[in-house]
């Protein structure tokens, strides 16, 4: 069974997972979102971007969202668990928070109307770290629409197994270490 490290449902959950993201050069200024979607198997089944113009950073990650949702209908999704760093969106939208903004208010309104047209939905916030597939995706959409050329992609490193154990719900690696900030990906055998 495949689990990601930053989401502990069981892969076989029946969940698709996206985690999504939206940005500004300025706030407003140039802006963007980004997205990737996995199946339950956590395979990724989508990279979402797209440059939205002179926007600030919410609205970004409002729509960001919204194209996550609209991707999720029109492919058969029905049971959608979304990650976002942004704490505000997702306050909003679990109802902890207000939409006072006139310009994210319909966007809220759209989320909440699409959200509704899936059998499960559910939305979580993460740090800026669990993100940031979804982040890279944004900043090239800028990039790219900026005249921007792309940085040079790093070699993926090689593929490094230890051997490890869970105590009080912490990961312990026996032997050998990781660098701070690596992504993790936890195989349970």
């Amino acid at each position: 069974m495949t689990a990601n490290l930053f989401d502990p449902t069981p892969a076989d959950s029946g969940f698709h997972t996206a985690w999504c993201d939206g940005g500004s050069r300025g706030n407003p200024g140039p802006s963007s979102y980004g997205a990737v979607i996995q199946d339950p198997a956590g395979r990724t089944v989508a990279s979402l971007s797209h440059f939205l113009g002179i926007q600030t950073n919410n609205y970004a990650e409002y729509c960001g969202l919204l194209a996550v949702l609209e991707w999720a209908l029109a492919n058969g999704v029905s049971q959608l668990r979304v990650i976002s760093d942004s704490e505000l969106m997702v306050k909003q939208l679990k109802g902890q928070y207000k939409v006072a903004s006139p310009t994210l208010r319909p966007l809220w309104e759209q989320a909440r109307l699409l959200s509704k047209r899936l059998e499960k939905f559910d939305i979580k916030h993460t740090l800026r770290g669990g993100n940031k597939e979804a982040d890279r995706l944004a900043n090239e959409a800028m990039d790219k629409a900026m005249g921007k050329r792309p940085a040079a992609i790093p070699a993926q490193p090689q593929r490094q197994i230890l051997e490890g154990f869970v105590r009080n719900g912490v990961v312990h690696i026996v032997e050998g270490s990781l660098p701070e900030g690596i992504l993790v990906k936890i195989i349970r055998e």
